[in-house]
């Protein structure tokens, strides 16, 4: 059992009452932890606690940010495998993955540790007489309300990014992993100054008080319904949303390629941290003439993946976070067989403890069903075949989402076309997840709004002021 308590103003406290969240394990419903629900009077408090100690943190020397920074990665290093641990036992991911989380999270904090510091304005050309510069600030108290699927590195982003440059956090993990929010924000207050970064726990009602809170921006990772909350409340205070949400992340699967090795980045996109992923492949449009390969190869692939708890070694596909979610994407595949959907491999939900669910790939499916059209987060791989690849960017094209999307193929002007055509942040060719470290893209449609990531994610955190600066009695004056 985690003891997990809130932080507000340097002071931890707020244990589990009468309103706690209970925490299961999904591989065994095991309780892992209870949670306490931060009450109205606690974002409050949290909320002033952040306003007061924005003057100190804003004048800290921007190297002393990022110094803080690097000592809260040491610690995140040395505290590695217990902060994989509590991803496994609270939303299920295999330890290897959750590993991988964390060292990804070591490397982002390391990233805005150094790029704070040189992080600035520009100067303008204007009257010589004059000095005319750009001057960016830090915007004051951000809201960071981060997801369960990814909880360490998604956090470690937001949190490293808002710190660096000069910014108060109030620090909401998702309700479905607060153990892993909990360990990071004791990393991090061990270095930061009372008041910098305030925990709040608990479910929607804390984060919409957050949300309509007198915050400055808020920062949200997760579902594009519930960003959609957001957006409609900072347009009534004011504050800067910055969302990263939901997608229906097309995988194009061109003619010419190897269906096996299609079918291996198919199943990697579609099936890893049990589909759990914003980027997951979420529905598949494959060219005819190699389709029946590919589906074949899919279906061994799913076949063979290990399906077990996630604190086993050999495990490659964990339960989902919770039976909720596993209902749901259960009553998406159900859909869609009902409307014509095969299923080949997969679709059955298992007897027993936890929130299984096995690999699953989905023929003859049509773009009204809802594992076509929405978000299913889960271990599912829809195929739609298509008879060309315009067909299929058409296609592909048409979802109100507009996060990623990536194309297999061997021919460059497909690749050129796809990437200038897709009304997606990102497009991927020939490589489901990679890509250079610091990538920021612009999310479309229902996936949000801002850079999420990389340097362009510290201009999204600070505001940007233009100077003007003359001699003082006009032209004739001096300096």
């Amino acid at each position: 059992m985690y003891e997990v308590q809130q932080l507000i103003d340097g002071v931890w406290g707020s244990g589990p009452d009468d309103g706690a969240l209970v925490i299961l394990d999904p591989a065994d419903n095991a309780e892992v932890t209870r949670v306490p629900e931060a009450t109205e009077a606690e974002v409050a408090a949290a909320v002033k606690a952040s306003r007061v100690a924005t003057a100190q943190w804003s004048s800290t020397p921007a190297a002393a940010r990022g110094a803080a920074l690097h000592r809260v990665a040491d610690l995140l290093e040395s505290s590695a495998e217990q902060l994989a641990e509590a991803q496994t036992a609270e939303m299920g991911r295999p330890i290897g993955l959750a590993r991988g989380g964390v060292e990804a999270a070591v490397g982002t904090l390391r990233q805005y540790a150094e790029l704070g510091p040189i992080h600035r304005g520009r100067a303008l050309a204007g009257n010589p007489e004059a000095i005319d510069l750009m001057a960016v600030q830090p915007r004051g108290v951000v809201a960071a309300l981060t997801p369960w699927n990814d909880p360490v590195a998604v956090s470690c982003g937001l949190l490293g990014a808002a710190l660096v440059t000069g910014n108060t956090v109030i620090y909401k993990p998702s309700e479905r992993s607060p153990v892993s929010g909990w360990l990071l924000a004791r990393l991090f207050a061990a270095h930061l100054p009372a008041g910098v970064l305030s925990l709040l726990t608990g479910g929607a009602r804390v984060g919409a008080a957050l949300a309509s809170a007198e915050v400055d921006v808020v920062a949200h990772v997760g579902s594009s319904a519930t960003g959609r909350s957001i957006a409609a409340a900072c347009a009534t205070s004011g504050a800067k949303a910055l969302l990263e949400n939901g997608g229906s992340d097309a995988l194009i699967v061109d003619d010419g390629v190897d269906p096996v090795w299609a079918a291996e980045q198919a199943a990697l996109g579609a099936f890893t941290n049990s589909g759990q992923l914003c980027v997951a492949v979420e529905r598949i449009y494959v060219l005819r003439p190699v389709a029946d390969a590919f589906v074949a190869a899919l279906v061994q692939r799913a076949e063979a993946l290990r399906v077990g708890p996630g604190r086993d070694e050999q495990t490659e596909i964990g339960p989902m976070v919770d039976r909720r979610q596993r209902l749901l994407v259960d009553a998406q595949v159900r859909a869609a067989v009902a409307d014509g959907a095969r299923v080949l491999t997969g679709g059955i939900a298992p007897d027993g403890p936890g929130a299984f669910y096995p690999p699953t790939v989905l023929v003859d499916c049509t773009d009204q069903m809802a594992v076509m059209r929405e978000e299913t987060f889960g271990p599912v791989a829809p195929v739609l075949v298509v008879d060309s690849f315009d067909e299929a960017l058409s296609r592909a094209a048409q979802s109100p989402y507009g996060l990623c999307a990536t194309v297999l193929t061997g021919s460059m002007s497909h690749a050129q076309q796809a990437w200038r055509e897709l009304p997606v942040g990102t497009v991927k060719i020939n490589n489901v997840f990679g890509g250079a470290p610091g990538g920021a893209a612009h999310p479309r449609r229902g996936s949000g709004q801002g850079f999420g990531y990389g340097p362009e994610l510290l201009d999204e955190l600070t505001a940007t002021k233009v100077v003007h600066i003359a001699a003082p009695g006009g032209p004739t004056g001096h300096w």
